[in-house]
């Protein structure tokens, strides 16, 4: 019940009623002492719960002895101690509860309790654990190990020295050679060693605690077989090496040099331990010790040289990488699942490190990865795949670690663009592109188009790197995955390597041909690509084609024989689509046909602009195509799939054909107006906003034509009815009302305010209403902001003496209220940022109204709007004094503190 029960609520408690349940608590827990049946683990963490809650509201003022009460109750009885250990974990859950974003004034709170324990009752506490600890290690390990978790938690924030002692450390020290309560000792030593303190003593202290540890003979890890332990291990080893390297620098910015040296010696002695636990074969163990290297890794990049000694350590923890980086024969390539997942992530902190060593010695990088890769490729052969992959992986790798602009890693540098070029030499002519295992055949291929810069340099390669891509190895593959990659990377690849592709084109078009088959659902043939990667296909097709030295005619010629099969497939697909009845060969059959749309799309992806198109004469293809695909909108089955195929491809020949797609839009426009739900009419706006802000006043006559018919479309699917918890629903409304504002702030802002002008009285007086509406009635700050954007607009083009009739009482009537009224509402969150740019936009409303106004704006807003505010007299002077400053930035920055103190 008190679980359910507010502060507020809670202290509305009559005192009897409070004390009550103190009273409930205490007699519970002695009850505890006595149960023969001890509770159930979840009854017993929901009670320690309810104390600490408990301790939050009370212990400031009214219950002040709330643990001496508790631990008089459980004096050292094993139940009584299970529920005093399980309330204080409860109670530092809330005060410091890493997981939880406090209020300030829950943090203030909790700064308040925490110092009252430290001054009242935390040396009893500590006194306490010690107590348990020493009674409960031989004959209690569970009660020892829940005591160590209680200490591991309250060390960050109660004074380090009433734990890091030597009765204290002593016991920890203990603790680590009994195998059940180790583990927790290790934690618990983590959290002192985490403690922040002098560097000096921090120092020390970490050093007393590795002495003791090493000749107890924890340092040994080729002795120790408990991966368990050795993961909470190279923890806290990782956790000392850290303290001393965050010592080390603190004491290097202080200028005291004796003692950052002792603490540079101290990590150097640490890092013989730290590289066998990142070599050990469980990836937990070393992925624990990665922060340790690598901050180790970023002291020796600050030395002006390096030692004997730390060159050895660089090359160390170099191979260690490189080993770590590799495979394990178990990892299920087909089917990744969890395991594989985390080796991926653990890949990638291998990586920072290795990015780390490149920056302390790029020249024994680049000569370990060159001496591993030649060793491994000369006799790839007969070499176990993941040692093959992580060699490619390595080069693969060098890319970043040894970063170039623009890729330029084949110039620059001698040294290292020679030792990266015969590796990729190395790479295209040994035949490892024919390795039988997906890890090696991928890695080939990314690394081929991560360097596709070789090429220029040694263009002699490109055919053998070509004829991969297209045979068994690449794009016909047996795995789905390399295939679908291989499509992809292929792209690129064309793409880069752009003229130097010509004398190879007609080979690939030709070698590529069935791998642009449109695959209808009814040839029950499964294809080789997914139409996702023939996307990619099309493109490199297209690519192909426009960058070729070939003349108008022969691109033209090729364009239309790669985009011809399309429109034949589009047309006898359409016709069974109208005729089918069975509404899943309906959705296959729409499919089919949005992938035909789709596709030729994406041919056009080669073409930057009309001049582009119409150089490589082939404007008439993408005419003919539009001509075949537009007859999909008026087909009255599977219209949101057909519809959006064409929609996409509309948007391209806007690109690619600019003014020669303007006679298919007016028909194109009212087929998508024809029964339209929330979604297609929100995909549709942007087609509109596009060719207006593009066209401009050329499509004034289609505007103007289509404004109405387009806002009933709007208007009567915003009217509809929704079910109050249809969260579904409203966000779809959301979104079309925000397209809507998009669409009006397009048309006035592309100087087309006229066609809003020429819809008749009653028609603009209802837009204008409903972006006042926007303004105000709605909290969604980023239609808020559009709908400023559109008023100021608005203001600046009808605002002034010689404005359509009515506007000006319009302007104050309306659009000053709203400026008023939408930021003083509850809903409209100045902490927010999306809300801070929708005032901006409001305070340029009211700038533009007073610029186009003048002196009569000010009058207005003094003598009759303010007032009617109930604004007091001075601050309505403030407020028309910043209105009237040139600079709008002070007025915008006055208008955000204006209605701070405003809002009630």
């Amino acid at each position: 019940m008190l679980m359910q029960t507010s502060d507020k609520e809670y202290s509305e408690l009559t005192e009897v009623q409070q004390q009550l349940i103190r009273e409930t608590l205490i007699t519970w827990l002695q009850a505890q002492m006595l149960n023969p049946q001890p509770e159930k683990t979840f009854i017993r963490n929901k009670a320690a719960q309810v104390f600490a809650l408990l301790f939050v509201t009370e212990y400031l003022t009214k219950w002040p002895k709330f643990f001496f009460d508790i631990l008089s109750v459980v004096d050292l009885n094993p139940r009584g101690v299970d529920m005093y250990l399980r309330i204080l974990m409860a109670v530092d859950a809330e005060l410091v509860d890493r997981d939880v974003v406090h209020t300030s004034e829950e943090a203030r709170r909790n700064t308040l309790l925490k110092d009252t324990m430290r001054e009242q009752c935390i040396p009893s506490l500590v006194e306490s654990w010690y107590q348990i600890l020493q009674n409960y290690q031989y004959n209690n390990s569970e009660l020892t190990c829940q005591c160590l978790e209680v200490v591991g938690a309250y060390v960050s924030w109660i004074d380090l020295s009433l734990i890091a002692n030597e009765r204290f450390i002593n016991m920890l020290l203990g603790h680590m050679s009994v195998e059940v309560l180790r583990e927790e000792a290790c934690d618990c030593l983590f959290e002192i060693v985490n403690k922040g303190m002098d560097p000096i003593d921090k120092t020390k202290l970490v050093e007393s605690l590795c002495q003791v540890l090493q000749s107890a003979g924890l340092f040994s890890i080729d002795q120790e077989d408990d991966v368990d332990f050795l993961a909470r291990f190279s923890k806290l080893v990782n956790g000392m090496g850290q303290a001393l390297i965050a010592s080390w620098t603190k004491l290097i910015k202080s200028g005291d040099m004796k003692s950052a040296q002792d603490a540079l010696q101290a990590i150097e002695a640490k890092v013989s331990l730290m590289l066998q636990l990142l070599i050990h074969e469980d990836d937990d163990i070393s992925s624990n010790i990665i922060g340790f290297c690598y901050d180790y890794l970023h002291i020796l990049k600050q030395l002006s040289a390096l030692s004997d000694q730390q060159k050895a350590n660089v090359e160390a923890i170099m191979l260690a990488v490189m080993k770590k980086l590799t495979y394990d024969e178990e990892y299920n390539f087909e089917n990744e699942g969890e395991d594989e997942a985390m080796f991926v992530e653990y890949r990638k902190q291998l990586k920072l490190l290795l990015d780390r060593l490149a920056q302390v010695s790029p020249e024994l990088l680049l000569a370990s990865v060159r001496r591993v890769f030649n060793t491994t490729l000369q006799n790839w052969q007969t070499t176990r795949f993941m040692e093959v992959e992580v060699a490619i992986r390595l080069l693969y790798m060098l890319a970043e670690a040894l970063p170039v602009s623009h890729g330029a890693h084949f110039s620059g540098d001698v040294t290292k663009a020679t030792a990266l070029q015969d590796m990729m030499r190395t790479l295209v002519t040994s035949g490892v592109s024919a390795y039988q295992h997906t890890s090696v055949t991928l890695e080939f291929f990314e690394t081929v188009v991560r360097y596709e810069k070789f090429f220029a340099v040694e263009p002699q390669h490109i055919p053998t790197v070509l004829m991969a891509f297209l045979d068994h190895r690449g794009l016909r593959h047996s795995s789905p995955k390399v295939r679908s990659r291989t499509a992809y990377l292929f792209s690129r690849f064309v793409k880069s390597l752009n003229k130097q592709m010509n004398p190879f084109i007609e080979d690939v078009l030709n070698r590529i041909q069935d791998l642009l088959e449109l695959s209808p659902p009814e040839n029950g043939y499964q294809a080789l690509l997914s139409s996702d990667d023939q996307l990619f296909i099309y493109e490199t097709a297209g690519v192909l084609i426009v960058n070729s030295e070939y003349s108008a005619e022969r691109k033209q010629a090729l364009m239309r024989n790669l985009l011809t099969p399309l429109m034949e497939k589009f047309k006898v697909l359409l016709e069974k689509l109208m005729m089918a009845q069975d509404e899943d060969r309906q959705m296959a059959l729409a499919d089919c046909l949005n992938h035909a749309v789709g596709f030729a799309s994406r041919t056009s992806k080669a073409f930057s602009n009309k001049q582009t198109v119409k150089q490589c004469g082939c404007s008439e293809v993408y005419l003919d195509c539009l001509q075949t695909f537009l007859p999909a909108l008026s087909c009255p089955l599977q219209k949101e799939v057909l519809r959006s195929g064409v929609r996409t491809f509309l948007h391209r020949m806007i690109i690619c054909l600019e003014e020669e797609v303007l006679p298919f839009i007016p028909s194109a426009s009212e087929h998508m107006l024809k029964d339209c739900e929330a979604k297609d009419l929100q995909e549709f706006i942007p087609l509109i906003n596009q060719i207006t802000a593009k066209f401009k006043t050329q499509v004034s006559p289609f505007l103007q034509q289509m404004f109405m018919p387009l806002l009933h479309a709007i208007f009567e699917v915003l009217l509809l009815p929704a079910e109050d918890n249809d969260q579904s629903a409203a966000l779809e409304k959301q979104m079309l009302r925000r397209s809507y504002f998009a669409f009006l702030q397009t048309v006035t802002g592309s100087g087309m305010s006229e066609v809003i002008a020429n819809q008749g009285a009653e028609n603009v007086e209802r837009v204008l209403f409903t972006v006042i509406q926007g303004a105000v009635d709605y909290p969604d700050p980023i239609a808020q902001k559009t709908c400023f954007i559109i008023l100021s607009k608005l203001v600046e083009l009808w605002g002034g003496k010689d404005g359509p009739v009515g506007f000006a009482d319009f302007v104050y009537k309306h659009i000053v209220p709203a400026c008023f009224l939408a930021p003083l509402k509850q809903t409209f969150d100045l902490a927010d940022a999306q809300t801070v740019l929708a005032l901006s936009e409001c305070a340029v409303t009211l700038k533009t109204i007073h610029l186009k106004r003048g002196p009569e704006c000010i009058q207005y807003l003094q003598q009759e709007y303010l007032p009617s505010l109930q604004v007091a007299p001075e601050i309505i002077q403030e407020f028309c004094q910043a209105l009237q400053q040139p600079d709008a930035k002070v007025f915008k920055n006055y208008l955000k503190v204006f209605f701070q103190r405003a809002k009630p």
